[in-house]
């Protein structure tokens, strides 16, 4: 099953199946610059908006083996 990706960095669509491994750029606030990460859409990867309305994404981190969740605008990279 697919699920529709909101990429606001492009303000497109894009549709990302299970099991699809991809590149994502996108701006830490912790660290202060931006980060490239390898990962993997799973089953508990999801495209969602906070409480207070910031977009998210959340994917498996395949360099740190665990899930992260990009806030604001990204860049995926297929």
């Amino acid at each position: 099953m697919g699920v529709i990706v909101y990429t606001p960095i492009y303000n497109r669509k894009v549709e990302m199946i299970e099991n699809t491994k991809f590149k994502i750029t996108y701006y830490s606030n912790k660290d202060k610059k931006h980060i490239t990460r390898n990962g993997t859409w799973t089953d508990k990867s999801k495209f969602w908006t906070s409480k207070v309305g910031a977009k998210l994404m959340t994917y498996f981190d395949d360099d740190a083996e665990g899930y992260r969740t990009a806030k604001g605008s990204w860049k995926v990279r297929v």
